[in-house]
């Protein structure tokens, strides 16, 4: 990981596929200039296909996610200028992002839990800054733009978010910014799984995951939680992550 400035905090969180174990690192920088970083705990479960199984229904899952940051009110964002996930163009990878955060903002569940979330964000346009995460799905430098984009990442890690914020003196709680990258060079992504899909992830689940990073939701335990949208995993063809479960709404209502 890049240390960031002083008074800055920076954060990479990992959506993987499989069922793996989440992937979260933290590093901090004090003003006065002390360096600190945190790994969360390993998690001890079942893990697999029977850890699906065991989970309760979205609407019914109302566990506590960890809050990572404090209110975005407008998240400005921009498009990379290179290649999309799922061949999308520009114009629309722009789409299929803004309904990912959309998803977010706006609250969207079938639970029947209505939007009071009090978020937004803007598109600024395309950039020739690309998103600030290494190949190794670390941070580098931040450069400003908060930019959506694919790449590379580590094996097994569909897409990963940075966050960059600064202390209040309570805790990390200021967006400065916000970073996206699909990994395209291990996985294949699509913008409407088929009924006949077998390897292909979702772009807007996918999209809406990150999102919720970005807005400040942490991950949902590594097992056990399964079926809502922050849990760390998602399988392939799953379009159900674009739908916002209790536990996620609850977390949302908390902040905002």
């Amino acid at each position: 990981m890049a240390i960031p400035a002083p008074g800055e905090q920076v954060m990479i969180e990992a959506l993987r596929a499989d069922h793996a174990e989440g992937h979260t690192l933290s590093v901090a920088v004090t003003p006065e200039g002390d360096i600190s970083y945190q790994l969360p705990e390993p998690e001890a479960g079942t893990t697999g296909e029977s850890a699906v199984q065991a989970s309760p229904g979205a609407c019914s899952d109302n566990v506590l996610l960890p809050k990572k940051h404090d209110v975005v009110y407008a998240y400005e964002w921009y498009i990379g200028d290179g290649g999309m996930p799922g061949a999308l163009s520009q114009a629309n990878a722009r789409t299929a992002f803004a309904d990912a955060i959309n998803n977010i903002t706006m609250g969207y569940n079938n639970c029947g839990i209505a939007d009071t979330i009090d978020a937004h964000s803007d598109y600024i346009g395309t950039t020739t800054y690309e998103a600030d995460i290494t190949s190794s799905t670390t941070c580098s430098d931040r450069d400003g733009p908060g930019t959506w984009d694919a790449g590379n990442l580590s094996s097994g890690v569909l897409a990963a978010t940075c966050s960059w914020t600064t202390s209040s003196g309570s805790g990390w709680r200021s967006l400065v910014e916000a970073d996206v990258r699909y990994n395209t060079t291990d996985f294949d992504f699509t913008n409407s799984p088929s009924s006949s899909c077998s390897s292909l992830y979702d772009v807007r689940a996918v999209g809406t995951h990150e999102a919720g990073h970005v807005f400040g939701l942490g991950h949902a335990p590594d097992s056990g939680h399964d079926n809502l949208t922050m849990a760390p995993t998602i399988d392939a063809c799953n379009t159900s992550d674009r739908t916002l479960g209790r536990g996620d709404m609850t977390a949302l209502e908390a902040i905002y």
